[in-house]
């Protein structure tokens, strides 16, 4: 029967969640990536940055082109100006109601 080596239990044992990396890592600031793949879209984090980045320049343009289009829209539907201030305070308020509701989704 092979004895068992002892274990020191003093001894630090450097902890890494994987033994390889797909990109080249710097191990003296806990294994982060040197290399950013910014057109790699196989990994989940990249994929993650550009639906966010996609995301917030759609809803910005969807935001903000109503603006110079208002006086188009307002003459084709027939709006007073009372509908239109209606109109923007309840766009603002349920931005910001939607804001409240799924930001605690997107912390997780």
């Amino acid at each position: 029967m092979a004895e068992m080596a002892e274990i020191d239990d003093r001894a630090e044992v450097e902890w890494k969640k994987f033994d390889t990396y797909a990109l080249p890592v710097n191990p003296d600031q806990d294994d982060k990536a040197t290399v950013i793949k910014l057109c790699n879209f196989t990994r989940p984090h990249m994929r993650a940055f550009h639906c966010a980045w996609g995301s917030y320049f759609i809803s910005f343009f969807m935001w903000f082109s109503i603006t110079p289009l208002l006086s188009e829209i307002r003459d084709t539907l027939d709006f007073t100006n009372e509908q239109i201030w209606t109109s923007s305070i309840t766009g603002v308020a349920g931005t910001i109601f939607v804001r409240f509701l799924l930001g605690p989704f997107c912390d997780k």
